[in-house]
């Protein structure tokens, strides 16, 4: 049975995430708040990625590394300390995850390594300035370990639009909130977590093979479609 560390799944995406891996993985989640589930595959350990010293963990086969931000005001209203929280939360977290637990995913058959960025990236957005260099930079972090991990590791990034969860409550917290997201996007939907969650378990599954230094626009249209 694999063993798949997952950072920051105790909500949204992330808890979508171990609740579609523990009936065939053992998860370790690492997290500020531990999971609202139980299961004899989960082992939870109580951290701040961003302040904290990570565990110790003797074996693994993945690394998900989900904590996110959506921190959106216009540039004047922005901070120099927003844009290094932001930072500090999507790219050095990652960055100290990665390189903690680097040496025991080297020795599993097929290890991968799985991040998350943004259709921000791509699509200029109104008021996205400091996560869009955040996840900007975790791109191009997928993209140069990629190339100085293979062939053993895969490393790949899911870019989603906006998801139904409670980081991005504020952006769907009524009906007509709902309906403007909807009408913006060609496929007038947004994305739930359970799709990501299985788009994600298709990256770290023994059926890709063959992908790696990409970066997964789930996004259901808006950056490829002009309709």
């Amino acid at each position: 049975m694999r063993t798949i560390i997952v950072i920051g799944g105790s909500k949204g995406i992330g808890n979508a995430i171990i609740t579609k891996l523990l009936t065939f993985c053992k998860v370790i989640n690492i997290s500020r708040t531990s999971p609202e589930l139980a299961h004899k595959n989960l082992t939870h350990f109580s951290c701040d990625v961003t302040q904290d010293e990570l565990p110790n963990i003797k074996n693994a086969d993945t690394l998900i590394y989900c904590p996110g931000s959506i921190n959106l005001k216009p540039i004047s209203r922005l901070s120099i300390d927003d844009f290094k929280n932001d930072f500090e939360i999507n790219v050095l977290g990652a960055v100290k995850a990665i390189q903690k637990y680097l040496p025991i995913l080297k020795n599993a058959y097929a290890p991968s390594i799985l991040m998350f960025s943004t259709v921000a990236t791509k699509l200029g957005m109104p008021f996205h300035a400091s996560i869009a260099v955040a996840k900007s930079a975790v791109e191009g972090l997928v993209k140069s370990l990629g190339a100085e991990l293979a062939p053993k590791f895969q490393i790949n990034a899911i870019a989603p639009t906006i998801t139904n969860t409670q980081l991005a409550s504020k952006l769907l917290r009524n009906d007509k909130m709902i309906e403007n997201i909807k009408k913006r996007h060609p496929l007038k939907k947004f994305l739930s977590p359970t799709e990501v969650a299985d788009m994600a378990l298709f990256l770290i599954s023994d059926k890709n093979t063959s992908i790696s230094g990409q970066i997964f626009e789930m996004d259901c249209g808006i950056v490829s479609f002009k309709i």
